[in-house]
């Protein structure tokens, strides 16, 4: 079993952005900006967009955007038939590396799951 813990991940880094917040204002808020024009439902729906998100971030290999685009679909009602075929579509078009980081947005899939049934 793995020590990382994507609730950790995403903790941390939500602290540290918090310091950037403060220290670039105007750059957090155009990112905030974008990504809520971006993520908003519209012909695709917000859950297929989160979707799409987590593609890019297990074939970038980024584990913050797995934690937070996991934690999303989970908030959002993602099913595991719907994560799994996302995760075989990054693995088809990522290769090993994808597969390595598609096993990540598994756990974390588990991990905030598992919190969102103990709540």
């Amino acid at each position: 079993m793995s020590s990382k813990s994507f609730t950790t991940i995403t903790t941390d880094i939500s602290r540290a952005l918090e310091t950037f917040r403060k220290e670039a204002p105007e750059t957090m808020q155009g990112f905030y900006s974008l990504s809520k024009a971006a993520m908003k439902g519209g012909a695709l729906s917000e859950l297929d967009k989160e979707l799409i998100a987590l593609a890019i971030g297990v074939t970038s290999r980024c584990d913050g955007c797995i934690g937070f685009h996991v934690k999303a679909l989970v908030r959002l009602g993602v099913t595991r038939e719907q994560l799994m075929e996302t995760l075989a579509i990054c693995t088809y078009m990522g290769g090993g590396p994808a597969l390595m980081y598609a096993a990540e947005a598994i756990r974390a899939y588990e991990e905030f799951s598992a919190g969102k049934s103990a709540s």
